[in-house]
């Protein structure tokens, strides 16, 4: 299959490397080889089968138009954007692409938010909490794509939205802790990632997923397929 990536930061990278590891023709580029969306235009665009977005907030609707407007089936890892996914899911059924999108790749990310569903049936029962999240300093959204998929979760299962607290410092690759505390115990969960690799590895697997396919897809609804 053949690849474009769009990001040459530390998760971008990554994403290159294990999709060549996988045997996939890859091609990367940069916000200065994208200023504007200009390497997504149709005739560039030309042998690629699939477009992995780990770009930023201000970059990846841009991104995501000039693929839609080429036919091109897309991956987006970015976050930050999410006001704009009904208008994003339009576009994407209407001009017939494949279009996947994750608030965060990782398996065990998505596993901790099934153990996060169950858990926040707590919260009928006497129970209050929040949310914590700790990311590197160079991470521009805040609260994280994570931490708001937690919180969406956490409402739609416990009828209540939790507060998210959220920190920049370091390297953090990714932490995410929903507390649940009442007067007679607290219940602390916690996903620790200590790698940016499961991330790549999520996202190489859903491109491969999503090749020959038409439609408008959450990672959350489809990774046990992969």
């Amino acid at each position: 299959m053949n690849i474009l990536i769009l990001g040459r930061g530390k998760t971008g990278a990554l994403v290159a490397e294990v999709a060549r590891q996988r045997k996939h023709e890859v091609a990367v580029a940069g916000a200065g080889e994208n200023a504007q969306s200009t390497a997504l235009a149709p005739d560039k665009l030309g042998p690629v089968d699939v477009v992995i977005d780990f770009t930023t907030p201000e970059a990846v609707l841009l991104n995501i138009e000039a693929c839609v407007k080429a036919k091109k089936s897309m991956v987006v890892g970015t976050t930050g954007w999410y006001s704009e996914l009904p208008t994003v899911r339009r576009m994407v059924k209407s001009n017939g692409i494949g279009f996947l999108y994750a608030r965060n790749f990782s398996i065990g990310v998505n596993i901790f938010f099934d153990t996060v569903r169950s858990a926040a049936a707590a919260l009928r029962h006497e129970y209050f909490g929040q949310i914590f999240e700790r990311h590197h300093a160079q991470k521009k959204d805040a609260p994280s794509g994570t931490a708001l998929a937690l919180q969406e979760i956490i409402k739609d299962a416990g009828g209540m939205e939790l507060e998210i607290i959220s920190f920049r410092e370091g390297d953090v690759v990714g932490m995410h802790e929903v507390v649940l505390d009442s007067t007679n115990d607290t219940i602390y969960l916690c996903h620790d990632a200590k790698s940016r690799r499961s991330f790549a590895e999520g996202a190489v697997r859903a491109a491969e997923w999503l090749a020959g396919k038409k439609g408008f897809f959450d990672f959350r609804e489809v990774w046990r397929e992969m």
